[in-house]
């Protein structure tokens, strides 16, 4: 980047995300139009000390995580609903790696946050109506261990 260029913050709409089953990604499912659960907080316990009741001590205690949730546009062939439906349906539980990337306007990776052994919890489709013109979305809820945030 030239010294003259300003330096923007990046854009929320331009990502993909991978789902990595065994050794190979379902590249041709990394579209999706909304991602979401891209936070963590820290749990607190909380500590009164005895004969003391005026002070309360917080202590942490580990990291929380919000289920991810991905929407895009039906695909009724796709390799990562199947996935979702053999847990749900037959409880065939496959946990899975999935990457989320923040791309540049050169389709390059700015950040990087990789999911650790996802698995779904909730596989939906929006409502069918006949005076709308509108897309059906399906959305997928995922529960995971953990994830890490690197940038590119």
């Amino acid at each position: 980047m030239a010294d003259n260029e300003m330096e923007y913050p990046p854009v929320g709409f331009h990502f993909k995300a991978e789902f990595k089953f065994g050794d190979q990604s379902a590249k041709s499912e990394i579209n999706f139009q909304e991602i979401s659960g891209l936070n963590k907080e820290m749990t607190t316990e909380e500590f009164t000390e005895g004969g003391e009741n005026r002070f309360v001590y917080r202590f942490p205690k580990g990291a929380k995580y919000p289920n991810l949730v991905l929407k895009r546009g039906m695909k009724p062939d796709s390799k990562v609903i199947e996935w979702a439906r053999d847990a749900i349906d037959n409880f065939d539980f496959k946990p899975v790696d999935i990457t989320v990337t923040l791309l540049n306007p050169d389709h390059e990776p700015l950040v990087t946050w990789e999911f650790v052994k996802c698995w779904p919890v909730k596989w939906a489709t929006s409502d069918l109506k006949a005076q709308a013109n509108e897309l059906v979305i399906e959305t997928l809820e995922l529960s995971y261990n953990y994830y890490k945030q690197q940038k590119a």
